[in-house]
């Protein structure tokens, strides 16, 4: 069976990476339209982004009213924003949520209608050049095609996709993750790890994604940990932002499966952050599957030195979900009922939720056969 594998249009990593883009910057106009948060803005990072476009005689203007995950609104305020400033690119810098707010923006500079018309189908477009410039290590959204949008009117968060979606430039410097903090390189560590592990267990993995999720996975293990331990650690920044990078790459072509799938209700109704979501749920939805690939999560288990050839598929799969309940333990990731979520409301969601995370297709690409009571069977699991 023939599979498509899809990269960014060019990807420039390692320290200072952004210092050697210029040639391709400046192909793509003469005004950049710069979308980032407040933290970024406060932090100094976005002067890193401006100081290298004045230098470079482009001209900018900067959105930083992206105030955690993005929201429909912030879309709509962002294309007024970008048309107002008569820019002709868009450059993102940031976490997860400038970067994904970016594509949607770019993209609906042009599309008609509202970003909730665009759920469930193919985006496509002549979409403005589009550069997006991570600071944290996790999120991928540097190397995919998706982005990921709350609708605010019905409190789900939409995935939106299209090869249009994907950037013309990803630029990775692993130093500007430095200053990233402790619960931030966390959440967004573990973001990583559940698109590479799901990656490697869907049912759309290949040849090509497989080889870059266990090479990510085995980063990840190693490095993770002592990221979080000490933020100022090059080696742990520069391995984890390559790890990212990876595991982006590896959803951008395998998709996620279960985890992201019951992570996004969770994320649209009780607004926990995306990464701390999907590392709540993680251990106990692989759990739930790991009788649908024993020998995929054997894999795992072997490539972190987990389990030895002597083990049974079965107990190396066993062996992986123990290092990983360890690693969460390790990165002090909470329970539902520790981030602050109340039991009865969380219960009366379940329904919604299970119904929403099996419209967003993700747990059909579980190799496990999975049904929305299942899902709700997971969701009880996590008190």
């Amino acid at each position: 069976m023939a599979y498509h594998f899809t990269l960014p249009g060019r990807t420039v990593i390692g320290e200072n990476a952004l210092e050697s883009c210029e040639p391709y910057i400046r192909g793509f106009g003469k005004k950049a339209f710069i979308v980032t948060g407040k933290i970024v803005t406060k932090t100094g990072l976005l002067k890193v982004l401006t100081g290298r476009l004045d230098a470079w005689g482009i001209a900018w203007a900067a959105f930083n009213d992206i105030t955690g995950e993005p929201t429909d609104k912030m879309i709509s305020a962002g294309v007024r924003a970008y048309r107002e400033a008569g820019c002709d690119f868009i450059a993102a810098i940031g976490g997860g949520s400038p970067l994904d707010s970016a594509k949607a923006i770019g993209a609906m500079t042009v599309l008609d209608g509202k970003i909730s018309d665009y759920m469930g189908r193919e985006i496509s477009g002549g979409f403005p050049p589009l550069v997006l410039i991570p600071t944290t290590a996790g999120t991928g959204s540097e190397a995919t095609k998706f982005t990921i949008i709350t609708d605010t009117e019905n409190d789900v968060k939409m995935l939106l996709k299209g090869d249009a979606l994907l950037p013309d430039l990803a630029v990775i410097d692993p130093t500007l993750t430095v200053s990233s903090p402790r619960d931030i390189t966390a959440a967004t560590g573990m973001d990583a790890l559940t698109h590479a592990v799901e990656s490697y267990t869907s049912r759309r993995a290949n040849t090509l994604t497989d080889m870059y999720a266990l090479d990510a996975i085995k980063r990840i293990f190693s490095w993770l940990v002592k990221a979080y331990e000490d933020g100022s650690d090059k080696r742990a920044r520069e391995e984890m932002a390559i790890a990212a990078y990876e595991a982006g790459v590896c959803i951008n072509n395998a998709s996620v499966t279960v985890v992201h799938g019951m992570s996004r209700p969770i994320g649209a109704l009780f607004h926990v952050s995306h990464g701390i979501s999907n590392a709540m749920l993680i251990a106990e939805c692989l759990a739930y599957v790991l009788d649908g690939c024993y020998d995929r999560f054997a894999a795992i288990a072997r490539a972190i030195g987990a389990a030895d050839a002597s083990a049974s598929d079965k107990e190396a799969a066993g062996a992986f979900l123990t290092s990983l309940v360890k690693l969460c333990g390790a990165l002090n990731i909470p329970t539902l009922r520790e981030y602050g979520i109340v039991k009865a409301e969380f219960d009366a969601q379940c329904d919604k939720m299970a119904t929403d995370a099996m419209l967003s297709g993700s747990p059909s690409n579980t190799r496990k056969d999975l049904c929305r009571d299942d899902l709700i069977a997971i969701y009880k699991k996590l008190w």
